[in-house]
C-alpha cells in the first residue's frame, strides 16, 4: 500500500511533466522541425539519455525481470530478439549514414532514396503504413504492461469511492493505463520532441537513483548466501537444449519455460542471431529511435548519441533487473503472483517492488517506472505524429500554415492514442505483443530495408512489394498458428525477398541523378559499382566506401562490450568477484579497440561533421 510520502513524490513528478510541456510549448510551435525534431539543435548526450530512457520501458523491464528470474544468466541472450545489439550497428556506422540525409522521418528518407515517381510513392505509402502499425503495436504493448503494474500498488477499493462510475474488474488495469497515458499525451503533444527529451532526462535521473538503490538492497540481501536455483542458472553459456529444471525448487516455472518455447535453446539462439543481424543491418525501424537520430546536429553526433545510449542504458537497467530478480528468488514465498487465481510470472517486478522497497524509495521508483512508460509512449507517439503530419497531411497540403500544422499535430496525437488504447484492450500479455512486434512485424521490414542501403538496382517498386508481401503474412500467421513468432520469421523473410526481387525487376531502375545524389551523400558500402563509375566520370577522386571489414569487426567488438555491460551488474549483485574482474578486464580491452578502430577513424571520415 502506498504511503503519503510515496504518493507525494509521484504527484511531484507528474506535475513536473506538465510544467515541462507548458514551458517548451512555444519552442515546439515555431516550426515543423522544432516540433518533430527539437529544431535539430538538441545536444547529443541529452538525446542519448532520452533514447536510453525510452528503452527503459516498464513493460520491457517487467519482461526482463521475469526472464532473469527464470533463465538466470542465459536470459542475457533473449533480448537479442529485439535485437538489443542494433544500437551497436547504429553507433558504428548506420546512424551517420541515416543522419546525412537531413530528412525529418523515415518515410521522407524513402523519397530521398527512391525519388517521388510511381515506385517512390508506393514505397513511401507502405513505410507510412508499417510505421503506424509498429507505433500502435508498441503503444498497446506499453499500455498492457502499465495496467498490470499499477493495479498492484493502487488497489481498486481505495479509489473506487472517488470514481462516479463502475469499472468491471477485468478492465481496472485499462482504466489506470488511460489515466497515466493522458499525462504522457500532454507533455509530448504540447511540448513536441524538446518536451519529450527534457522529461526523459528527468526520468533517467530518477531511474538511475532507483536502480542503484535496488542493487544495494539485493547485494546486502545476498550476503554470503547461495541462491536456490537450478544447475546452469549462473552460467551464461548453453548447450543444444536449455536443460533448466526447476523441479523441487519452484515447480511452476517449468510450465512457464515450456510455454515460452525456448527449450531448444540453440535453435532459438541461431534464429534469433540470424534475425537480429539482418534486422540490425536493415537499420532502425521508423519509430522513436529513428526520430532521435534525425534530431541530432550532425552525423558524428548521431553516432555518438547511439553509442552513449548503450552506455547509459545497460548497466543502469541491469542493476535494477538483477536486483529484483535476485530478491524474488531469495524471498519467493513472500511474493503474490496470482491474477484471478492463475500464477503470472510477469508480475514478479511489481510484486517484488511491493515487498522489498522501503517508503520514500518506493515513491521514487514508481515515479521512475511510470515515467519510463510515459517516455516510451511519448517517443513512439511523436514518431507516429511525424508520419501522419509530415508524410500524409503535408503531402496533400504543402502550403498549410504553421497554425494549421500545430492543430493537426495535436489532433493526430489524440487519434493515435485513442486507437492504441482500444488495441490495448485486446492484448493478452506483454510477451505475446512483444513477440509479434519483434518477430513477425519486423520480419516484414528486414529484407526491403537491408537492400535499400546496399544494392543500387533496388527500386521503389521492389521496396513496396517486399514490404507488402512481408506485412500480410505477419498479420495473418498469428491468427492460424500457435508457434513462437520467431520460428516463422524465416518464412516471412523468404516471401519478402521474393517480393523484393520480382518487384525490382518489374520496373526500371531508379533515376541516375537520384541514385548519384543518394550515394554521394550517404556513402554506404555494398553493390554500387555502376553508380560509382558514373560519379567517377566527373569526380575521378571520389572513392568507394571500403570500411565494410572494419565496420563488421567493430560491430563484433561492440556487441561483446554491450553484453559485458549486461553481465557486470549481475556479477556485482551476486558477489561473483572472479567473473566480475574478468568481465571488467574484457570490457576495457573492447573500449580500447573501439577507441583506436572506430572513434579515431570516425573523426577523420569525410562529411561526418556536416550538419
Amino acid at each position: 500500500m502506498l504511503q503519503p510520502l510515496d504518493i507525494a513524490i509521484i504527484l511531484i513528478y507528474l506535475v513536473g511533466t506538465i510544467i515541462i510541456g507548458l514551458t517548451l510549448r512555444k519552442k515546439a510551435q515555431k516550426s515543423k522541425d522544432d516540433y518533430l525534431l527539437g529544431g535539430k539543435n538538441l545536444p547529443w548526450y541529452m538525446l542519448g539519455l532520452s533514447n536510453a530512457s525510452g528503452m527503459f520501458d516498464i513493460s520491457g523491464t517487467m519482461w526482463l525481470v521475469t526472464l532473469t528470474f527464470i533463465y538466470g544468466f542465459k536470459s542475457i541472450w533473449i533480448p537479442w530478439l529485439w535485437p538489443v545489439f542494433n544500437q551497436v550497428f547504429l553507433m558504428i556506422y548506420l546512424s551517420a549514414w541515416l543522419r546525412r540525409s537531413g530528412v525529418t522521418t523515415g518515410a521522407e528518407w524513402i523519397n530521398f532514396r527512391f525519388d517521388n515517381g510511381k515506385g517512390g510513392k508506393w514505397s513511401h505509402t507502405i513505410i507510412v503504413i508499417f510505421a503506424i502499425l509498429s507505433c500502435l503495436g508498441f503503444l498497446a504493448y506499453g499500455f498492457i504492461g502499465l495496467g498490470k503494474f499499477v493495479e498492484i500498488f493502487i488497489p481498486w477499493e481505495v479509489v473506487s469511492d472517488y470514481i462516479p462510475f463502475t469499472v468491471p474488474a477485468a478492465y481496472i488495469p485499462h482504466f489506470y493505463g488511460i489515466i497515466f497515458t493522458l499525462f504522457a499525451v500532454f507533455y509530448s503533444v504540447i511540448g513536441g520532441m524538446s518536451g519529450i527529451v527534457w522529461t526523459d532526462v528527468l526520468q533517467y535521473t530518477i531511474m538511475t537513483i532507483s536502480s542503484i538503490a535496488i542493487a544495494i538492497i539485493a547485494f546486502q540481501a545476498v550476503g554470503g548466501e547461495t541462491l536456490n536455483v537450478p544447475e546452469g542458472w549462473m552460467n551464461p553459456f548453453f548447450e543444444w537444449e536449455l536443460n533448466m529444471d526447476w523441479s523441487g525448487i519452484i515447480d511452476e516455472v517449468n510450465t512457464k519455460i515450456a510455454s515460452d518455447g525456448y527449450s531448444l535453446f540453440s535453435i532459438f539462439f541461431m534464429l534469433m542471431l540470424f534475425k537480429g543481424i539482418l534486422a540490425s543491418i536493415a537499420g532502425p525501424a521508423p519509430n522513436y529511435d529513428m526520430q532521435k537520430i534525425l534530431s541530432t546536429k550532425s552525423p558524428k553526433q548521431a553516432a555518438m548519441m547511439s553509442g552513449f545510449s548503450n552506455l547509459a542504458l545497460m548497466p543502469t537497467r541491469y542493476l535494477m533487473i538483477g536486483g529484483f530478480s535476485v530478491l524474488a528468488i531469495l524471498f519467493y514465498d513472500k511474493l503474490d503472483l496470482k491474477t484471478a487465481g492463475e500464477l503470472d510470472f510477469e508480475k514478479i517486478l511489481p510484486a517484488a517492488i511491493q515487498q522489498f522497497v522501503p517508503v520514500g524509495l518506493l515513491g521514487l521508483l514508481l515515479a521512475g517506472l511510470l515515467a519510463a512508460f510515459m517516455s516510451t509512449f511519448a517517443g513512439t507517439l511523436n514518431a507516429a505524429q511525424a508520419y501522419l503530419v509530415n508524410d500524409i497531411y503535408l503531402k496533400r497540403k504543402p502550403d498549410a500554415s504553421q497554425k494549421k500544422i500545430n492543430k493537426i499535430n495535436y489532433a493526430s496525437g489524440i487519434v493515435v492514442v485513442l486507437i492504441s488504447i482500444v488495441l490495448g484492450f485486446f492484448v493478452e500479455d506483454v510477451n505475446s505483443i512483444l513477440q509479434w512486434i519483434v518477430s513477425a512485424l519486423y520480419g516484414s521490414y528486414v529484407m526491403s530495408n537491408l537492400l535499400k542501403w546496399h544494392w543500387w538496382r533496388f527500386n521503389g517498386e521492389g521496396y513496396f512489394w517486399g514490404m507488402l508481401t512481408g506485412i500480410i503474412p505477419a498479420l495473418i500467421f498469428p491468427i492460424f498458428t500457435d508457434t513462437l513468432d520467431l520460428y516463422y520469421f524465416p518464412v516471412i523473410l523468404i516471401i519478402s525477398l521474393v517480393g523484393c526481387i520480382v518487384g525490382t525487376y518489374s520496373a526500371p531502375p531508379t533515376n541516375d541523378k537520384v541514385l548519384i545524389k543518394f550515394y554521394k551523400k550517404t556513402h554506404p558500402w555494398g553493390f554500387w559499382k555502376p553508380i560509382l563509375e558514373k560519379i567517377k566520370e566527373t569526380e575521378p577522386e571520389f572513392e568507394k566506401n571500403k570500411a565494410f571489414g572494419r565496420d563488421m569487426f567493430n560491430v563484433v567488438i561492440g556487441v561483446i562490450g554491450q553484453t559485458l555491460l549486461v553481465v557486470i551488474p549481475l556479477y556485482i549483485i551476486l558477489h561473483e568477484n572472479i567473473p566480475l574482474i574478468i568481465s571488467v578486464a574484457m570490457l576495457i580491452v573492447c573500449l580500447i579497440i573501439l577507441k583506436k578502430n572506430w572513434w579515431d577513424k570516425m573523426k577523420n571520415e569525410p562529411n561526418i561533421n556536416e550538419k
